[in-house]
């Protein structure tokens, strides 16, 4: 019987180092197979909630400041996003009051940052003004110039705002004042290519040269 162990002793032992060594070898497989798990690629949908989050971190919503004062049912300062307009403020300052001149304000006109709107009542004259102030330049008009556009700074966009003012029109009258420098007077619209007496009619209480 001893005979026998002894006989099969090195084939015992050496099974038992092999038994030893897979039982190593699959634990280290699983630990690796964990580590592996660690660093997997994110999914598409939590890589698309990453960059949503940046995006709202290096994007945020950038917004003018604009005093409303004069005839409006609630004056103040009030924030509006960079595209919104005149006609927007004034809905969010409560609408016009009653008696309120409408004919001095450009509801169209853009706001900007600091801008001052003084909304005056019909028959009031003074001092009062809108003062626009941003960009380190500032624009002021009377009551009686509120509303009215600059043709020597104005915009395609602005001076399409104007009646009887199309692309065309609006672009040869950028072009006139970039040939042959700016507008003295509001007169020499008539200058410009397409804008004959009955245009200019339309446009003379609604135009400023400065």
């Amino acid at each position: 019987m001893i005979d026998s162990v002894k006989k099969y002793k090195w084939f015992i032992v050496a099974s038992f180092v092999i038994v030893v060594g897979m039982l190593i070898f699959a634990r280290n497989l699983v630990n690796e197979t964990e580590v592996e798990n660690e660093w997997t690629i994110p999914s598409e949908e939590e890589q698309d909630t990453e960059v949503h989050e940046e995006t709202l971190v290096q994007e945020p919503d950038v917004k003018n400041l604009v005093d409303v004062k004069g005839a409006v049912e609630n004056p103040g300062v009030y924030e509006v996003m960079l595209d919104e307009r005149v006609i927007d403020v004034i809905e969010k300052a409560g609408g016009l009051k009653e008696g309120a001149d409408e004919t001095k304000i450009n509801f169209a006109q853009r706001v900007t940052d600091e801008m001052v709107l003084y909304i005056p009542l019909i028959g009031e004259e003074g001092e009062n003004m809108i003062v626009t102030a941003g960009a380190g330049s500032t624009s002021i008009s009377t009551s009686q110039e509120a509303g009215k556009i600059n043709i020597n700074t104005a915009t395609s966009d602005d001076l399409q705002n104007l009646p009887g003012i199309g692309p065309s029109k609006a672009e040869a009258i950028i072009a006139y004042r970039e040939d042959s420098g700016l507008f003295q007077t509001i007169d020499d619209l008539k200058l410009v290519t397409g804008i004959g007496d009955k245009t200019f009619e339309k446009l003379q209480n609604l135009i400023i040269v400065k």
